[in-house]
């Protein structure tokens, strides 16, 4: 009670600088204090973590590039043709060249796969020619340590900085025996990893990155100069050559450090690489120091605002009273239509609010009705935003199944040419599909769609369809809605073809017609029976959107609808055994 009673006497400068004192400056000093003391240590830690991260997000990014030459090295283990190739007794140089002609299976790996640049098969054959597929080993490369490990390891993978013969450079290369048709005779592959590939992997990362082969021999850093340097010239503390795995702090060029090392031995390998991350501990601090230089600036800072505060708070208080006095005595006057601009929460403000609540009463209920007579006009124009985007999104072209590019170019390397041709119009559709955004196309492009759609079902159906395009001149920048005539045609094929054996055709007509165009998708299928027709008619009228039976055509109708309104709704005329005939106008300005 003493204690209220005293800050009740209390002047209102000296109250609000001790409240001031007491809840903002000192808890913001001892937090201060704590934190910049804390922040040293998080970094340090951080950037430990971040160096962890970082190397083992090396070590997958180089698992998965070494995975390409391990897939191509298991393939050509299984290629009864490149062993026949390598091994088979030739009885002229002609016969050499056109049997080393015939086989492309090398060839087609180094164009299909950029993660290699090349690859060499070493095979002892008197009779055959050296093409740089095909060697002949000499004295010099059967006494090389990697060619001599990989004919011991029978058939495990080896990974090694060696020499290219063909262009007298060296890369990272995996090296593997395998057998040959013959009994006891083997043969050698070496499959180069692309040296740019490797590299763009560590040149990215913050902390100096090096991978290096089980020979200690550097085969991508992202520092310049040690690309094939021997390990030890660079780092010659003796836990950076032998550690395989782990963390550990060192002194490396003088400079307390702390170095992250990962290994990485891929499946079926005899060897691995190791992805070693070396910082020093005086850039982690210096970062820190930093950091709590910073801190300081902004403690001192705040410290400084909040001085200044407690002197704004008194004039700003004593400011606010004094025109809550003048607002009451105009209010006395007879002045009810004025209100005290006071703002704030505190009692003062709360005071205000209270004496302006009477006189605010009569204005407040009209602004009440303005701001939700406007809430629901935004409310609609929202809604019918959102419809929108939500009828565009519904439409999917419902006939694409999970195509990859690995089936065309199997299909193309087996020389089945229409199922190749065949699965990249349907990527080609499917990119253009996932491209198409929010906004309109030309009515080139939407019947460009068209078109690789009907080819892809003409490859199912065959002769049983066809289709004819027409598009006046000068229409073929018209801007168009995305995906609002290929519907139409899958409606006409999903009822029309595959309830009519004898096939049918599909005509899609873009034509001029009255300040727009009129577009219609008709054909001489089977038909809507007269019920069905009346029930499709009412689901485009109906204003419900049940989603369980929403109809590629009711999509299309809405987004018309939406965009051009009533008018260019869409139009239905069906008769049994004779077909459907669709029609919408898009009106339009001039044509070019």
């Amino acid at each position: 009670m003493y204690f209220v009673r005293m800050m009740n006497d209390m002047k209102m400068k000296k109250k609000l600088a001790i409240t001031f004192i007491s809840v903002a400056v000192v808890p913001l000093l001892l937090c201060g204090l704590y934190l910049t003391g804390k922040l040293r240590e998080i970094v340090v830690k951080d950037a430990f973590i971040q160096a962890s991260d970082n190397v083992e997000r090396v070590r997958k990014r180089t698992e998965e590039l070494m995975k390409v030459p391990l897939d191509i090295s298991n393939r050509l283990m299984m290629d009864n043709e490149m062993k026949r190739v390598a091994g088979q007794k030739y009885d002229s140089y002609l016969e050499v060249v056109q049997t080393y002609r015939e086989y492309t299976d090398i060839r087609d790996y180094l164009q299909l796969y950029e993660e290699i640049s090349g690859i060499r098969v070493y095979v002892v054959n008197p009779g055959a020619l050296n093409n740089w597929e095909f060697i002949q080993p000499d004295d010099t490369i059967t006494a090389q340590d990697w060619y001599k490990e990989a004919k011991e390891q029978k058939g495990l993978a080896g990974w090694n900085y060696i020499k290219d013969e063909r262009k007298d450079t060296e890369n990272l290369s995996l090296i593997r025996s395998f057998p040959m048709e013959s009994p006891g005779q083997s043969g050698v592959m070496v499959i180069n990893v692309d040296e740019e590939r490797l590299s763009s992997i560590v040149e990215q990362e913050s902390f100096p990155t090096l991978i290096v082969d089980s020979r200690n021999r550097i085969v991508a850093s992202n520092e310049e100069g040690l690309l094939g340097k021997p390990l030890s010239e660079i780092h010659a503390d003796e836990n950076i050559l032998a550690y395989r795995e782990g963390s550990y702090n060192a002194f490396i060029n003088g400079k307390a450090s702390k170095v992250v090392i990962a290994s990485l031995t891929p499946q079926d390998s005899w060897n691995g690489l190791r992805i070693i991350s070396i910082f020093s501990v005086s850039e982690i601090t210096r970062e820190a120091n930093q950091v709590i230089r910073l801190g300081a600036v902004v403690i001192t800072a705040s410290l400084l605002f909040a001085v200044l505060l407690i002197y704004a708070s008194a004039s700003l208080i004593s400011r606010r009273l004094l025109l809550l006095s003048k607002h009451m005595s105009k209010v006395r006057s007879g002045a009810w239509e004025t209100c005290a601009d006071i703002d704030g929460r505190d009692e003062i403000g709360l005071l205000s609010k209270r004496f302006n609540a009477l006189v605010r009463d009569v204005n407040d209920l009209v602004h009440e009705v303005q701001e939700t007579n406007r809430q629901k006009n935004l409310v609609e124009q929202r809604q019918n935003e959102i419809k929108f985007k939500m009828l565009a999104s519904q439409i999917n072209p419902h006939f694409l199944f999970n195509s990859l590019e690995s089936i065309r170019m199997e299909a193309h390397m087996r020389k089945q040419d229409d199922i190749a041709q065949a699965v990249w119009l349907l990527s080609k559709l499917l990119r253009s599909s996932i491209e198409t955004g929010n906004g309109k196309i030309s009515l080139r492009e939407e019947l460009d769609r068209v078109r690789c759609y009907l080819d892809i079902q003409k490859f199912r159906y065959e002769d049983r369809l066809k289709y004819r395009l027409t598009l006046d001149k000068g229409l073929e920048e018209m801007p168009i809605p995305p995906l609002i005539i290929q519907p139409l045609v899958e409606n006409a094929i999903v009822h029309g073809l595959d309830n009519r054996a004898e096939g049918v055709l599909i005509e899609v007509e873009a034509n001029k017609y009255r300040g727009g165009v009129r577009v219609k998708v008709s054909d001489n299928g089977a038909g809507l029976s007269s019920d069905r027709l009346a029930l499709v008619r009412e689901e485009l009228a109906s204003s419900v959107l049940d989603e369980e039976q929403r109809i590629g055509l009711r999509n299309v109708n809405d987004r018309l609808v939406l965009l051009y309104g009533a008018s260019s709704a869409l139009h239905i005329e069906s008769e049994p055994g004779a077909g459907a005939c669709i029609t919408f106008f898009i009106p339009g300005g001039e044509f070019h």
